[in-house]
């Protein structure tokens, strides 16, 4: 992600070639922000967010193996992170918006629908005065 991707205002993000932009849950923003933090320590050339001792002066990403390792800290895998963000997306907004957001099939998103019930968009119970549905 580059500097470039954020949107502070609205709190959103855009991830490489995906159309829209996307907003981050208060954890992931704050997160983000001690990352800007960290990197405005060090003066950067560099346009992206994640810099390190060998890409500061230059133009490209910090390397996979550098950020497979970022997150070792916290215990939970990055897949398992990503899960519970998509998770928290899917269920309160249109999954093909999420999908469209995050670059993926919208069929992909379906999954984290499965055991949901939003009990608010079910009708109420019926009683022998309702009419017919």
């Amino acid at each position: 992600m580059q500097i470039t991707d954020i949107d502070p205002a609205a709190q959103t993000v855009r991830l490489g070639k995906r159309p829209h932009s996307f907003p981050l849950d208060p954890a992931s923003w704050t997160v983000l922000q001690r990352c800007l933090a960290h990197r405005e320590a060090w003066p950067a050339a560099n346009p992206h967010v994640m810099v390190t001792k060998g890409t500061k002066a230059g133009r490209s990403p910090a390397p996979t193996a550098r950020l497979s390792h970022v997150l070792d800290g916290c215990a939970y895998p990055p897949r398992t992170i990503r899960s519970t963000h998509l998770l928290n997306l899917v269920n309160p907004m249109d999954p093909e918006l999420v999908a469209a957001a995050f670059g993926m099939d919208p069929q992909a998103t379906l999954i984290y629908l499965a055991n949901h019930v939003d009990h608010g968009r079910l009708p109420g119970p019926r009683t022998p005065d309702s009419p017919p549905r």
